[in-house]
């Protein structure tokens, strides 16, 4: 079923979730990214965080918890059950896992490759019956965490699912910032058949954890609900995002955007559970750079108008000045903020990249046109700077996930639908707490 657009607009008044109450990472929160605005915005309430981990694998591909060593600095509760999903190392009845099938495979061979699909299908079941035999065993240890007063707020963080061969990353590289003879059309990979399993495997992470989660987490629900109080679910998708263009706010998207799919299967799981009676809601939030997200280099030209929407909905704040006044101290002594963001406004209004921009139509695949073009305006935008980018690029991250994570945990106790957009107006406003 296709989302309805619902963007949040307005920050609501919300104190449901408050000291005492859980929050629960599902997934293993890593560097910063988008969780870590939740978690610090949980923080600031005084809610416990129960913590857990995707495990480790071993040289023989064995999954297995963290180490003594290797827990060290993570803040209790901390339940170490190890929650990968996936199927990729998973063998089949003949020993041989998805990434197996892959080893031997040469480049100049990929479109010719034939999966064993039986194989792959007992890789992909033994795969899910792992997934949920740790996800019980998970969510019997987190009930010991829960005191009988609180309320609870899961957090979906499962994301990705690039299957582990050395030959799949080649692969999306030349999807994503191939240039000439190097430029592979997306649409081209993805119906092929190590496609079909990229695809596969995103789904499995991406999105049917989520359904098994919330599935998996029913009787401790439901027993939590009958003591009166609340429980939640929160992911994060991505789905485009409304960005300042001119007067206006228009909405983008990065192409080509392989994991779209998933996302939208995501968006699914939740749409079928609140018919439920759950409560959940996807979050769409806007482009950030991350070390995760950098091998999608264009995806953070998006970003930069921020910056205008800034300006057009706080610009008086003090707050947003400073910040305003720190962005211009990373840019070239040439250069000014609106310089970068006019070129960002050309760029995004741009006839090729606008007809990779189409809501009806996401995700979309590139077109050699089209990625050529966002790859020199990341590049062009990269030397307005005064020494490394990734600076100014992650400032801005900074004021897109803290400003999700307060959005989310306001608007999750009664969420407005199961499928909602955070868009950069708002992000603005609550930047300068307006």
């Amino acid at each position: 079923m296709a989302a309805h657009y619902h963007a949040l607009r307005h920050l609501k008044k919300n104190t449901t979730y408050k000291a005492g109450d859980v929050l629960v990472l599902f997934g293993e929160l890593f560097h910063r990214g988008y969780a870590n605005g939740l978690v610090e915005e949980a923080e600031k309430r005084g809610m416990t965080i129960v913590r857990t981990t995707v495990g480790r694998r071993e040289k023989d591909n064995s999954l297995r918890p963290l180490t003594a060593e290797e827990t060290s600095n993570i803040p209790g509760p901390f339940i170490n059950i190890p929650l990968e999903a996936g199927f990729d190392l998973e063998p089949a009845d003949n020993g041989l896992s998805p990434v197996d099938q892959l080893k031997d495979l040469k480049l100049s061979d990929w479109e010719s490759f034939k999966l064993d699909r039986e194989s792959l299908h007992q890789s992909l079941k033994k795969g899910q019956t792992r997934f949920r035999k740790n996800v019980q065993l998970y969510l019997k240890e987190l009930e010991t965490h829960i005191p009988e007063n609180a309320n609870v707020l899961f957090a979906h963080l499962m994301a990705g699912g690039v299957p582990r061969a050395k030959i799949v990353l080649p692969l999306i590289n030349r999807t994503v910032k191939g240039i000439g003879d190097r430029y592979l059309p997306s649409k081209k990979l993805w119906e092929s058949e190590i496609g079909e399993l990229v695809s596969a495997s995103f789904s499995e992470v991406t999105a049917a954890t989520f359904d098994v989660l919330v599935q998996e987490s029913t009787t401790l629900r439901e027993k939590i609900q009958n003591r009166g109080q609340k429980v939640g679910y929160t992911a994060y998708g991505y789905h485009g995002t409304e960005v300042l263009m001119g007067h206006n706010y228009v909405w983008q998207s990065y192409s080509p955007y392989i994991q779209g799919w998933a996302k939208l299967q995501l968006e699914n799981y939740s749409q079928v559970w609140n018919q439920r009676g759950v409560t959940c809601t996807v979050y769409n939030c806007p482009e950030i750079s991350t070390n995760s997200s950098s091998i999608f280099q264009g995806v953070e030209v998006s970003l930069y108008p921020l910056l205008t929407a800034l300006e057009k909905e706080a610009g008086q704040s003090q707050k947003s000045k400073a910040l305003l006044s720190k962005c211009q101290t990373l840019l070239k002594p040439e250069v000014n903020l609106s310089e970068m963001t006019q070129f960002t406004s050309q760029y995004l209004s741009n006839p090729i990249i606008r007809d990779h921009c189409i809501f009806e139509q996401w995700p979309q695949h590139s077109s050699r046109e089209q990625l050529e073009l966002m790859l020199k305006a990341s590049q062009h935008l990269y030397t307005f700077s005064n020494g490394d980018n990734d600076i100014l690029t992650a400032t801005l991250s900074e004021v897109v996930f803290s400003g999700c994570g307060k959005v989310m945990l306001n608007d999750i106790a009664h969420p407005e639908s199961p499928v909602s957009w955070i868009n950069h107006d708002i992000l603005a406003k609550v930047y300068a707490d307006l």
